[in-house]
């Protein structure tokens, strides 16, 4: 009889609903069938939980995570949150830069993220502390997470000419792709074109953080559009925010959807900063300032749901959860039908993997990156914020949270106790499950 290193037994994968077993060798999946039939070195029952490739995180800010204590939050607006954090990072080390995220990082794994993509500023006052200490980050927790590294323009670059230096020297020692942000800098459109510069010189992708205001009718996208066609950058450009797009008329709103569509640059919506940040001179019915970017996913754009800032003057709370930040803008944009759920599940799973150049279905064949949900399938996930059990990084455990037991004493005063799965899942409802069967 076949042995695998590793076999889970009773799994739901995709929206099928039907329980199959997962056999993994070395870091690929070998079979994916209801029954097999075969030896293990390792056996878990998921006891029908759902299984997919892990979440992506496709928007993060590693480098400056937790540093509330470091800062002040009068306006709550996106000028001082800029400001507070300069003035922040002239002090971050990199022994300091490392502590904070690999807080983030391990908070990160346990909430079943397996693929991330974190900025990491780049300037005079930061200097490359911060870009050391993540790339220790990288390497270290390579075990449980694959990580992303842009080289980060936050605060301008064509008046500061050092930075343009600095991101250079990044790019050849490590940084994976290259990202702007136009609306902090005096000339936005030659900001662009630089950091494509940067990108065409290393061969590397691009990402900008576009467009954060209310106002349609300011905006650099045109000139990332006339960059990205230009230089043949079709597919390999990604832009974070868009904010002012939730502020746009329907009609305008598809004419970005075609403009973004065509020149194939997907867009990833922030909901927590850009909830917290947008909208403040708003004294009653305060905009969301979220960018509605399932209405683009119609149209064919890329699109993603992700974390941005962790306790920071930008995001004052969170703690890395995508499927928290999944069910934060199903809430936002009122979606309730079970397809549109879907969808908002692909936007922080496997479509934001994909704008991150990596796949995570499971598939035979493909990689053993495979976690667990307590959860019927993506859209009863995104419901009801399910929680991560536990998962395996290229074939190899990385996490386990375990599954939640209650004790109830029943009758005649006997104990028993019950996964959390005899609530979530009927087919388990009325199943007795052992004490020290977790």
């Amino acid at each position: 009889m076949t042995t695998v290193d590793l076999l889970i037994r009773n799994a739901v994968v995709g929206n099928t609903g039907a329980p199959v077993d997962i056999a993994v060798c070395g870091d690929h999946i070998t079979a994916l069938a209801a029954g097999l039939r075969c030896e293990a070195v390792e056996v878990v029952d998921a006891r029908g939980a759902f299984a997919f490739g892990g979440f992506a995180d496709s928007h993060v800010h590693l480098d400056k995570a937790c540093i509330l204590d470091r800062c002040s939050i009068c306006e709550g607006t996106l000028a001082e949150a800029v400001r507070e954090t300069a003035g922040a990072k002239r002090d971050f080390t990199e022994s300091d830069v490392y502590a904070r995220a690999a807080r983030v990082v391990e908070s990160a794994i346990t909430h079943g993220t397996t693929r991330m993509l974190s900025f990491v500023e780049i300037d005079p006052r930061a200097g490359f502390r911060s870009f050391d200490a993540l790339k220790r980050i990288r390497s270290e927790y390579a075990f449980a997470i694959d990580i992303t590294l842009c080289a980060f323009a936050q605060e301008g670059l064509t008046q500061e000419p050092e930075t343009f230096g600095m991101l250079d020297r990044a790019l050849a020692d490590g940084a994976d792709l290259v990202g702007g942000c136009p609306y902090t800098d005096p000339d936005p459109v030659r900001h662009v074109a630089m950091i494509f510069d940067l990108a065409q010189k290393h061969d590397v992708a691009v990402d900008f953080h576009l467009d954060f205001s209310l106002d349609p009718d300011r905006s650099d996208l045109a000139a990332v559009i006339a960059e990205t066609i230009r230089r043949g950058y079709i597919g390999r450009v990604s832009v974070g925010h868009l904010t002012n797009l939730s502020a746009m008329a329907p009609d305008r709103l598809e004419a970005r959807g075609r403009q973004l569509a065509e020149a194939g640059i997907a867009l990833t919506t922030l909901p927590a900063t850009d909830l917290f940040l947008n909208g403040r001179d708003a004294d009653r019915l305060v905009p969301r300032g979220v960018a509605p970017v399932h209405r683009l996913a119609e149209q064919g754009v890329a699109t993603a749901i992700a974390t941005n800032n962790v306790l920071n003057p930008f995001t004052p709370y969170g703690d890395a959860s995508l499927i928290r930040m999944a069910n934060l803008y199903a809430n936002v944009a009122q979606l309730s039908r079970r397809d549109d759920l879907e969808r908002v599940f692909s936007f922080v799973a496997e479509t934001a993997a994909g704008i991150m150049g990596q796949t995570a279905a499971l598939t035979v064949g493909g990689e053993a990156t495979i976690v667990l949900l307590d959860a019927l399938g993506p859209a009863d996930a995104v419901q009801r914020v399910s929680r991560v059990i536990g998962g395996w990084h290229r074939g190899r455990r990385s996490f386990w949270n375990g599954y939640p037991e209650i004790f109830h004493t029943g009758t005649g005063g006997i104990q028993k106790s019950f996964s959390a799965d005899t609530v979530s899942h009927p087919k388990l409802q009325g199943q007795e499950v052992a004490a020290d069967d977790t």
